[in-house]
């Protein structure tokens, strides 16, 4: 388990290239994701964002809180629109009409944009190996269209468009596994993230663009608005989600998984639940079905990293012991 829990500032790039003064609600998560995504990322970077809370909050004409090259497109084609930048400047730096600069291409979108509208523009993207970072941040819903559920939100929770009643409990189908579809994909890395543990987030993020390939971050982005939670509850909230199981902690590199936060005994899911309204009309019985599949998911992860753990070693001792094509030259002509 690695030491998540410091907080020094002066390890920061102290320039901002995500400013203040955007028109975020109190509390939002995806804002302070995104400051430390950028702090990580810095000035070689282009972005494509797509429609959502975070192009809407940043983006209100004539102003803009980017300080990088960003350009805004549709709700559904922002990997198509990266990938397309990526191959562009490749095509460029091939002619000799662009200097070759390491500059990264990078993906920004909800989790709406990600895993429904856009779904399909992304499978494409990373399955044509496209050099480019994808980064989802997830409220788990259409906050900014009016808090509507997306494949993305949890069991259980009150969406306007899942409400719960005598016929409802609210969301009826379990939280879709974005990043597990993109390990699927056999993409050289992918990881989840939270902004509660900013400098897992940040060697997360610097991981990803040092990828050659595409890279996917499925990142915890708290909604007070949405999750009817207390502004001041978000970074205790991205942190119960993760010491719960909720939301695991943990990165998929070259195929190898690493579970980055593992706090041994899952925290009770009431403390995690408890603080949010959009769980309050849930029953004993249903919260004891959503800890038991938490759980369940949680140790279907520490068997893939065991597996793949061993998978690693094995190969590495494979490596090592096979002789080197000199040495078995030599041995032959003896």
């Amino acid at each position: 388990m690695e030491n998540l829990n410091i907080y020094v500032p002066r390890l920061l790039d102290s320039r901002e290239y995500f400013t203040p003064g955007q028109r975020a609600c109190q509390g939002c998560g995806e804002t302070v994701a995104l400051r430390q995504i950028m702090k990580s990322v810095g000035r070689n970077v282009i972005l494509a964002n797509a429609t959502g809370c975070s192009e809407i909050i940043s983006s209100p004409f004539p102003q803009t809180a980017w300080l990088v090259p960003w350009i805004h497109v549709a709700f559904e084609n922002v990997a198509a629109v990266a990938s397309g930048v990526e191959a562009g400047m490749k095509a460029l730096e091939r002619k000799g009409a662009l200097p070759k600069r390491n500059v990264k291409v990078m993906a920004i979108a909800g989790d709406g944009a990600t895993a429904d509208i856009g779904f399909q523009a992304l499978s494409g993207a990373v399955e044509r190996g496209h050099n480019f970072v994808y980064v989802c941040l997830d409220n788990e819903a259409y906050m900014n269209t009016g808090i509507q559920r997306s494949s993305s939100t949890p069991f259980g929770a009150m969406t306007t468009t899942s409400p719960p009643g005598r016929m409802s409990k609210g969301q009826k189908t379990w939280k879709k596994n974005l990043p597990e579809i993109m390990v699927a994909h056999e993409i050289p890395y992918v990881a989840t993230a939270s902004p509660s543990y900013p400098f897992d987030l940040i060697r997360k993020v610097k991981r990803a663009v040092e990828v050659d390939g595409p890279a996917y971050l499925h990142v915890l982005a708290v909604c007070p608005t949405g999750w009817r939670s207390a502004g001041e509850e978000t970074i205790r909230l991205g942190r119960l989600a993760a010491e719960s199981g909720v939301f695991p902690l943990y990165e998929v590199d070259q195929g190898k998984y690493t579970i980055n936060l593992d706090p041994g005994e899952l925290k009770p899911m009431k403390e995690y639940l408890g603080l949010q309204g959009r769980f309050r009309h849930l029953k004993p019985e249903d919260l004891e079905y959503i800890e038991d599949r938490v759980h369940t998911n949680f140790e279907k992860l520490r068997a893939k990293v065991r597996m793949t753990s061993e998978e690693d070693k094995a190969s590495r001792k494979a490596t090592k012991q096979k002789p080197k094509k000199g040495k078995t030259a030599a041995r032959s002509k003896k």
